[in-house]
């Protein structure tokens, strides 16, 4: 029977993990199948506060899991297979293990959706990004590509326009879906160009990206087309699979919290990416697993009949 356990390793996991540690709940997280989440898929991690040189998404990563440990935290490198969050004491279920908990903190992330083409996977955190926030500053005075056609997209490929020379936003329709005022201001900046009705079929390069080979889905032309980087912007898919008949989630299928990462049901919160649709930063992440293993915290305190210090 464990106080709380943390499904996730991420920023928001391990955060989680601290806190609840140094709170002397001996929390147990279990990893997942993507340790560390989408923050090793970041070369050099540079809007991290405390990192003025930047760091290696593994790193940082390791650093998070280290003093998650060194304050009491247990890991298990395992993938959580079933779950029932509806009982007073809830049970995680891995391939192996069957575990009990007073409380969960699910905190399971969000991963980009992936164009599925050849060179997509070689390529990441080579000049294959979906973060414009965390990788844009490497692409200063040079030619980016942004596949997509929505707010994200657009948002993205304006903020990139801050570093690159050249941003082409590539998207598949003959028209795009983001607000009217994101296109306004796109197609009033001069370093913003269109392709439209065209799909990427290939990222090719050496040691990083060069080219993308591409295809009007019109007339069937393909072609070559030169750039130093590319960023993918078609969307993200919240990792809820375990927690969607259990859970409420909101229209995009995040999980819905109160402004104190509370779940619809008690004892169950929820942070990261899993639950935030807007920003999807390793910091933000932070911060709201902090704000959840305080919540458990409390819970707890409730649970076995103790005054919470403070009430």
């Amino acid at each position: 029977m464990y106080n709380v356990i943390i499904i996730g390793s991420g920023p928001a996991g391990l955060t989680a993990a601290i806190y609840a540690a140094r709170a002397n709940l001996k929390p147990l997280v279990i990893s997942g199948m993507e340790r560390g989440g989408q923050v090793t898929l970041t070369n050099d991690l540079e809007n991290f506060p405390g990192f003025p040189d930047g760091i290696g998404g593994f790193e940082i990563y390791d650093l998070f899991e280290k003093q998650a440990v060194k304050f009491g935290a247990e890991l298990v490198y395992d993938v959580v297979t079933e779950v029932d969050l509806k009982a007073e004491i809830k049970v995680v279920k891995t391939a192996e293990q069957i575990y009990q908990a007073k409380s969960v903190i699910i905190a399971t992330g969000s991963n980009p959706n992936r164009l599925g083409i050849p060179g997509e996977d070689a390529f990441i955190g080579k000049g294959v990004s979906y973060c414009a926030t965390c990788d844009g500053f490497f692409f200063n005075g040079k030619h980016v590509a942004v596949i997509g056609g929505g707010n994200s997209a657009l948002d993205e490929g304006l903020f990139l326009t801050r570093y690159a020379d050249k941003v082409t936003i590539i998207h598949r329709r003959d028209k795009l879906r983001a607000d009217a005022i994101l296109q306004e201001r796109a197609q009033k900046n001069e370093k913003v160009v269109f392709i439209m009705d065209t799909v990427v079929s290939e990222i090719a390069g050496d040691n990083s990206v060069h080219t993308l080979k591409l295809k009007n889905v019109k007339d069937h032309h393909e072609f070559d087309y030169k750039v130093d980087g590319v960023f993918i912007f078609i969307g993200h898919s919240p990792n809820v699979s375990l927690v969607k008949n259990q859970l409420d989630l909101d229209e995009q299928n995040y999980i819905r919290t109160d402004r104190r990462t509370h779940t619809n049901l008690q004892g169950v919160f929820a942070c990261g990416d899993v639950q935030d649709s807007i920003y999807r930063q390793a910091i933000t992440a932070a911060g709201s697993g902090c704000q959840a293993a305080i919540e458990a915290e409390k819970f707890i305190a409730e649970f076995e009949g103790r005054k919470y210090p403070g009430k």
